[in-house]
């Protein structure tokens, strides 16, 4: 069996958690192009995210419990903002920081105290949940779906930014906060779409992610939200082509070491590889000098 057969699989299941990383990702380079904040709670909302889609499938169908899921993510992360961030907006650094982490820990909780820290299993989607075949390769409809689908959102949300009044108000606040505001750009409603659009795609990242991973705990997303976080920094935090293109490339690189083997240092590799670009890179791949970051 060559080389490229044998990895078929892992390089399948790279692209496919690569997508979902992006999804998350772009809500944590989106808050920081705008607010230069860290929102640590982002991997929690996609955890949420996920524990809603559990609980809502088992009185509602599926076509009902997506939706559902979708809308009470966004307005969770909506509810993060107004309570915990938008009090601090004129606060230090350091305690927006704090706030940040308090709303993770305080989510991580109420997890815990919701599914008593039990695992709980992921319903089975319709068609994404069914199994393919691609040569020597079996997998899962969702690998295939998860990349394309990330694109398309991705296309449409640069589209957003870039052709919309709400695009401009976003790049606006992002490349000078204090003089939008004295322009009349109402910076709260942009920070809140911010939110929203975040908040959203983590909820799409949950539906692609537990489906190929179906256990869900109060913790499942600290490590997605943590892989995430340093794919946004790897591909220039603040830049989203940057996020996207540093979680498809940790994606695929954390797969392909396990396919030679060496699974216990995936984790480690990802970590060791951001390092690395940001000693001779600091800003990140795309992340110097652009002014069109959200």
């Amino acid at each position: 069996m060559s080389f490229f057969s044998k990895n078929l699989p892992y390089l399948l299941a790279g692209i496919s958690v690569g997508g979902q990383y992006a999804l998350i990702a772009i809500g944590y380079t989106m808050v920081y192009g705008i607010l230069r904040l860290i929102n640590f709670a982002h991997g929690d909302i996609f955890t949420v995210a996920g524990l809603v889609m559990i609980y809502a499938s088992t009185v509602l169908p599926l076509y009902v419990s997506i939706p559902l899921t979708l809308v009470v993510t966004v307005i969770l992360g909506v509810i993060v903002e107004r309570a915990a961030y938008r009090p601090l907006r004129s606060a230090p650094r350091m305690s927006v920081m704090i706030s940040a982490i308090g709303v993770s820990y305080l989510l991580q909780n109420l997890a815990l105290y919701i599914t008593g820290g039990l695992a709980k299993t992921y319903p089975a989607i319709p068609f994404i949940s069914n199994t393919i075949t691609i040569g020597p390769a079996t997998t899962k409809v969702v690998t295939i779906v998860t990349p394309v689908l990330t694109i398309i959102l991705v296309v449409l949300l640069m589209q957003l930014i870039h052709h919309t009044k709400i695009g401009m108000a976003m790049r606006s606040v992002a490349n000078d906060f204090e003089t939008s505001r004295l322009m009349g750009i109402k910076v709260d409603n942009v920070i809140s779409m911010t939110f929203i659009i975040g908040s959203f795609l983590a909820a799409m990242g949950s539906l692609l992610y537990f489906t190929n991973y179906p256990s869900v705990v109060p913790t499942s997303g600290a490590m997605p939200g943590l892989k995430a976080f340093v794919a946004a920094v790897f591909g220039g935090i603040g830049s989203i082509p940057g996020a996207v293109i540093g979680a498809f490339l940790i994606g695929i690189s954390e797969n392909i070491i396990k396919g030679l083997g060496w699974t216990t240092f995936s984790d480690a590799f990802t970590f060791a590889l951001l390092i690395v670009v940001l000693i001779f890179r600091p800003t990140g791949l795309f992340g110097e000098g652009a002014k069109d970051k959200v």
